[in-house]
């Protein structure tokens, strides 16, 4: 039977975000210590384990058939892959850094001057659409010090909250790329390999969709019902059930958590009163 390869990094935040989508998927994970090669039980799927850096070149390779991989991962190595959704999770930048005493945030200053990185191609990428010319060191890890000690200048590397360059005397001064965790697929499938994959990103989506949506309940007087429904598109028609008083009805829909503050004031106008939000595990559509 064949079973769907599925790569994610051997260990780190990735791996942890990684293997939580996939429970939220209803695929269980039992692994052993030190197991880099697992079978799904109740999916036709097997999970390998490795090193982040190598998880492009399997996938071109065809030795994979899908990975979670960081976005920035994939914009360095330009890999022949296809990414087939955006996970939302393990979110960063690729940015520009300087020591704090330089004050300027244009990226000229680097004209000439020395970046240490481990992102040589997006940098030189990035420097080429700015018509500046610097000279690359590439280190793989330990970035930040580079500057310190007197090997380049400035650096371009991985922030999340910025707390590494704060703790290095570094401050950020450009964001070159925005990254996230994305499921990332082979253009070697075979026709049951896409089929299995079919049915698993079925399951991914539908965790996703219910991640960013909230479930709504409200008493609503009958004469708004349409108003009100109007300003919750997210479903194709919200349920509504008589109360016992007369005159109202119980709402029940689905909305965009990002939107909820957006309409709350107007859903307060058309009369709806005692308004409940609550988390959604999966939509399926």
């Amino acid at each position: 039977m064949s079973k769907l390869k599925i790569a994610i990094q051997k260990s780190g935040r990735l791996n942890e975000d990684s293997l939580q989508l996939l429970k939220k998927c209803g695929i269980s994970v039992d692994n052993g210590k030190d197991q880099l090669k697992v079978s799904v039980p109740n999916f036709p799927m097997e999970i390998l384990y490795l090193r982040n850096s190598d998880i492009p070149q399997y996938l071109e390779d065809g030795v994979v058939d899908i990975a979670i991989v960081g976005e920035n991962l994939l914009v360095e190595q330009e890999k022949q892959v296809d990414i087939i959704e955006r996970l939302g999770f393990s979110r960063c930048r690729v940015s520009l850094a300087v020591p704090k005493q330089i004050e300027t945030n244009d990226t000229a200053y680097f004209e000439g001057k020395k970046i240490a990185t481990s992102y040589p191609n997006t940098v030189k990428q990035f420097l080429r659409k700015q018509n500046v010319n610097a000279e690359i060191h590439t280190i793989s890890g330990s970035v930040e010090i580079a500057p310190n000690i007197g090997l380049a200048d400035g650096i371009c590397d991985i922030v999340s909250s910025g707390s590494t360059l704060f703790k290095n005397g570094l401050r950020e001064t450009e964001v070159i790329l925005k990254s996230q965790a994305v499921l990332v697929s082979s253009r070697k499938l075979s026709p049951s390999i896409q089929e299995i994959l079919e049915k698993f990103l079925f399951r991914v989506r539908a965790v996703l969709k219910a991640k960013n949506s909230r479930y709504i309940l409200m008493n609503v007087p009958n004469e708004q019902i349409e108003s009100v429904s109007a300003i919750l598109p997210v479903l194709k028609s919200p349920t509504i059930l008589p109360l016992a008083e007369d005159g109202w009805s119980s709402l029940h829909s689905v909305i965009d958590q990002d939107k909820f503050w957006e309409v709350i004031d107007e859903l307060k106008r058309l009369g709806a009163e005692g308004i409940l939000v609550v988390p959604i595990d999966k939509i399926v559509l």
